[in-house]
């Protein structure tokens, strides 16, 4: 008896060491690098307390609009948005109008990630001055589209991207007043249905980049950044702000005066991941969080946790699906409104995620003041009056 008991127990030691060796030599996915954040996330104090200044809204075109990212507008009061199944839509008062399909237009667009590359997935879009929007897919590249005729010319493809480097995962976009076209390249790596595997990879394989819509010529402003996102110009246009979405951070370029050329930290640090920004009717900037970043009650957040660990993470994303990292991120919708030096004068919270969470653009139009929220059940928020 006592032989068999110890013949069990060496093969169970047996097999528990076959199933680590067999793990520690699976190939990971991902190629971690460490990153250590600056300090604990800020205390909810302050212009950062706790409301629930952005539950006072009202949803929109509920089931009827998936996963709207980014708003514009023309003069005559139309709003333009494109949807995770590859469409574009315009919007006149309570009516929406399909514009085209950015990808194929086949049943399965919408249905899953997997369709995306096929699909399309339009990301920030503007109306150019010729009365054009200027779109970036994130799977397919840059296009122009007629907003009332759906007609569409590719202006840069992902495969073509810049510099001999493919763009992977196109994501924010302006359009300056002298015409020329800036957007963000979240990562040369990872395209948009990966994004999990690049914000725990925490690399720093972004771009900024530029677009002449007179020469077609197209050049990178900035890049080794850690999966820069939403973009905006400052009212006068001698700076734009970029979104580090993966860190939680802001940055500032400098496009005129004594520092042009030169990026300096704008926020960091931040209490959430930023998404879009957007400058207000008041000439500050509205920044849209794609998740929290608070406190804890025992351990630091999950991303700051792990982020100094590469051989962690490696091993986490062998053994764990990537889907059930879905479960790790709170329901807390949250705004944040900056001054031109990245100040914090105010937010609006949802805390228990009951109307918003995981906000992605802010976008403020008409006299009214309402800001236009996407969200992700693929419905829209209205709210009237400033952070």
């Amino acid at each position: 008896m006592q032989i068999y008991e110890r013949m069990r127990k060496s093969a169970v030691a047996i097999v528990v060491v076959a199933a680590a060796i067999g793990v520690y030599l699976l190939p990971s996915p991902i190629d971690p690098e460490p990153f250590i954040v600056e300090g604990p996330p800020p205390a909810l104090e302050g212009p950062l307390a706790v409301n629930s200044r952005l539950q006072q809204g009202r949803r929109l075109f509920v089931g009827q609009l998936k996963g709207p990212e980014s708003f514009t507008a023309d003069q005559e009061g139309n709003v333009y948005t494109g949807t995770v199944d590859g469409k574009l839509w315009r919007i006149h008062e309570d009516t929406l109008h399909f514009i085209t399909q950015m990808g194929e237009n086949i049943p399965e667009c919408g249905s899953s990630q997997d369709f995306e590359p096929v699909c399309g997935r339009p990301h920030g879009l503007r109306l150019d001055r010729h009365g054009q929007l200027i779109v970036a897919d994130s799977y397919l590249g840059l296009f122009q589209v007629n907003p009332w005729t759906g007609e569409k010319t590719l202006l840069l493809s992902s495969k073509e991207g810049a510099d001999g480097i493919p763009f992977g995962f196109l994501n924010g976009l302006e359009i300056s007043r002298n015409g020329t076209v800036f957007f963000t390249d979240s990562s040369s790596r990872w395209g948009r249905r990966h994004v999990r595997y690049e914000v725990i990879e925490t690399n720093h394989l972004g771009r900024l980049l530029a677009y002449n819509p007179e020469t077609g010529d197209v050049s990178t402003l900035l890049d080794s950044l850690y999966m820069p996102n939403g973009i905006a110009f400052s009212p006068d246009e001698d700076f734009v702000l970029v979104a580090e979405t993966s860190i939680g951070r802001i940055l500032r370029f400098w496009l005129k005066g004594p520092k042009a050329g030169t990026k300096e930290i704008l926020m960091n640090n931040m209490p959430g991941y930023p998404d879009n920004i957007r400058v207000s009717d008041r000439g500050t900037f509205l920044v849209g969080i794609t998740t929290i970043r608070f406190p804890g009650r025992l351990l630091p957040p999950f991303l700051d946790l792990i982020g100094p660990y590469p051989a962690f993470k490696r091993f986490m994303m062998k053994v764990v699906p990537v889907n059930w990292y879905s479960i790790l991120l709170p329901k807390y919708g949250l705004v944040l409104e900056l001054g031109p030096n990245g100040e914090l004068l105010g937010s609006l919270h949802d805390p228990d995620g009951s109307l918003t969470w995981a906000v992605s653009d802010v976008f403020q139009h008409g006299s009214t003041g309402t800001a236009t929220l996407p969200l992700p059940k693929g419905i829209i928020q209205e709210l009237h009056g400033g952070v």
